[in-house]
């Protein structure tokens, strides 16, 4: 049976009975139930749902009726801002990726009918495997720690590499000018989700347009490609399923890359970072020698720009962190930390800021 990361003392995925997911967005099982049952999803109009917490925006359930498991992943109930918590996007590029070299679970069905849960769903397998926060990967060894982060670039590569037209999504986004207009979505988000006064974002808000380094690419971008949007397999260093596909689109290579690159620069005690760890004894590659790896696999260089791609990353995750912050005011977070989480928005911009000026002191050198 696979499915969306089996609970165990690695897993961020674990079902949380207190969570406020259940809360947020609770919906009644009779109804679901029949309706799989009536889709022959089901052997019986029955199921069991709880909780998975892990995510911030859509909240996602684990369904089970007798042996058969599925997880739903639903918009949350509320008004929401515009283009935000975009199931159907979600459900989409998976549903393109399926056979591809990019690992995603089978997908089964997406529902837009608001009888059935009270918002727009996807139902997809559960992928029975393990879903790890920390990226220090304690309880590893330093080569199983090595093959992992060699796996996690693997996926990285072969989703920049699909033919955006063989798999039919050459609709999914537009084609060029991806920071330009990312940089107006998220400044646009802050400004409509601000809770507080954030200086070094709303810096990186003026300075981000008149910086933007020349060329363009354009592939499949996820948008939230971390460890924890990875679904490794029981035993083996490899994944089996990447999650979370709200803000994927089409968009330069190096925007997604570079998101991917920031826990090499946010420090571990702050946030999801290994910064400042001693990656060699951990056996966790050095970033210079994981943009190495990326570019053998791809073909893509960025290194000129690369303190530019950083700097637009963290200003990004600053602006949705403030979203969450905002959600969390209102009470439609998804999740039980989002508070805790919204709080990061100011320490990671003030980096992005670092950033953005130490490239532009190395333009004028």
């Amino acid at each position: 049976m696979s499915g969306v990361g089996s609970p165990n003392k690695n897993s961020a995925g674990a079902l949380d009975a207190k969570s406020n997911v259940a809360a947020a967005a609770a919906f009644d099982s009779a109804v679901l139930a029949d309706w799989m049952h009536g889709q022959g999803f089901l052997e019986r109009p029955a199921l069991t749902v709880k909780p998975l917490t892990g995510g911030q925006s859509n909240p996602t359930f684990l369904l089970t009726s007798g042996a058969q498991q599925f997880v739903l992943r639903k918009k949350p109930p509320g008004v929401l801002l515009p283009s935000a918590h975009a199931v159907d996007r979600e459900y989409r590029v998976m549903k393109a990726l399926q056979g591809s070299d990019v690992p995603v679970p089978k997908l089964y069905a997406y529902s837009e009918d608001l009888n059935i849960v009270g918002t727009p769903f996807y139902l997809m397998e559960f992928l029975n495997g393990r879903v790890i926060v920390d990226q220090s990967l304690p309880g590893f060894t330093p080569t199983e720690r090595g093959s992992i982060y060699t796996d996690m670039n693997r996926v990285m590569a072969a989703r920049h590499k699909v033919d955006v037209n063989a798999v039919g999504l050459e609709t999914f986004g537009r084609a060029g000018n991806y920071f330009g207009r990312q940089i107006a979505r998220w400044s646009r988000q802050y400004q409509e989700s601000r809770s507080e006064d954030i200086s070094a974002l709303e810096a990186l808000i003026e300075w981000l347009p008149a910086n933007i380094p020349e060329g363009d690419q354009t592939t499949i971008v996820h948008g939230d490609y971390r460890l924890d949007n990875l679904v490794l397999h029981p035993t083996e260093p490899r994944a089996i399923g990447l999650l979370d596909w709200e803000l994927a689109t089409l968009g330069h290579p190096m925007a997604d890359f570079a998101y991917h690159c920031m826990s090499w620069h946010i420090p571990a005690s702050l946030w999801r970072g290994i910064g400042g760890l001693d990656l060699k004894a951990l056996g966790i590659p050095s970033e210079a020698d994981y943009i190495k790896q990326y570019g053998a696999a791809t073909g893509f260089e960025g290194i000129e720009h690369w303190d530019f791609y950083i700097a637009y990353n963290l200003f990004r995750i600053a602006a949705i962190l403030q979203g969450i912050a905002r959600r969390a005011q209102d009470g439609t977070a998804a999740a039980s930390d989002a508070i805790e989480t919204g709080s990061k928005a100011k320490p990671l911009a003030e980096i992005g800021w670092k950033y953005a000026q130490r490239y532009e002191a190395s333009r004028k050198r």
